[in-house]
């Protein structure tokens, strides 16, 4: 179930601009969308939970324009142009890691993250959790390496050394622990 050296994002496609409120605005660039401090635009943040309960993370890949090498969640991007929220993640889980998952929708936030020169994060994210079906063939073209960890050790890892994971990874599972609770334990151990 696909290729896991091609190439499946480019910075010409178009994003969905959005309000605060997250209602779309208009179309930029991948590229216009992240120069600069950013241009508020529509993304997701997917977990992904193995059968033990274990958090799959991934780290970056090193071309990556904004936080290459860095440790984040199971899988992230924007929907393009006239795509779905839920056509969106499909198509990212299948390009990025090719498997698929049902995914539970839990939150949204606004949040804008600077990567000094290179460019910014300015986007109003959606977040889901899931768990995964089948196994993991990640995309080299996007993911350096993938790892299971779980809550506890997770938590240990951002409090000795936040300085190796994305900014949207680090407030988004904050806020899984401390508002969503109860909905992260049925995925997470």
């Amino acid at each position: 179930m696909g290729d896991v050296h091609r190439t499946v994002s480019s910075e010409r496609e178009e994003l969905i601009l959005v309000d605060a409120d997250d209602n779309e605005t208009g179309y930029g660039t991948k590229a216009d969308c992240h120069d600069g401090n950013g241009v508020l635009h529509r993304a997701f943040s997917l977990f992904l939970f193995n059968q033990s309960g274990e958090l799959l993370l991934q780290q970056r890949g090193s071309q990556k324009r904004l936080w290459p090498g860095f440790w984040s969640n199971s899988c992230c991007s924007h929907p393009r142009r006239g795509e779905t929220l839920l056509l969106a993640t499909q198509r990212r889980l299948r390009d990025e890691l090719n498997v698929s998952a049902e995914l539970e929708h839990v939150y949204r936030f606004c949040y804008q993250a600077d990567f000094g020169d290179a460019g910014s994060e300015n986007e109003s994210c959606h977040v889901f959790l899931g768990r995964l079906d089948g196994d993991v063939r990640p995309n080299d073209s996007e993911i350096e390496s993938i790892r299971y960890v779980s809550a506890g050790n997770l938590d240990e890892e951002l409090t000795q050394h936040p300085e190796q994971f994305t900014p949207w990874f680090k407030k988004e599972w904050r806020t899984l622990r401390e508002d969503y609770a109860g909905t992260l334990a049925r995925y997470a151990m």
